[in-house]
């Protein structure tokens, strides 16, 4: 059976003030999850690139942007 974003919103607009206000907490949390997770994973990816030699880190913002004009 197949919902479509409308048929969710009207769903949700049928629920007690008090169940939207749990539902937006349930669906901020998993949004941070989510966000949570993909910050590590690209942290993952960035810190094995850099020990493949395929990232440089700079010390000097001068030299980093230089290269960003590259």
């Amino acid at each position: 059976m197949d919902k479509t974003f409308a048929d969710v919103v009207d769903k949700v607009r049928q629920l007690s003030t008090e169940e939207r206000e749990e539902l937006i907490d349930v669906l901020k949390h998993s949004i941070i999850e989510e966000r949570r997770h993909e910050i590590l994973k690209n942290c993952e990816e960035g810190m094995q690139e850099y020990s493949r030699g395929n990232l440089k880190a700079y010390t000097d913002v001068d030299e980093l942007m230089k290269t960003l004009d590259d």
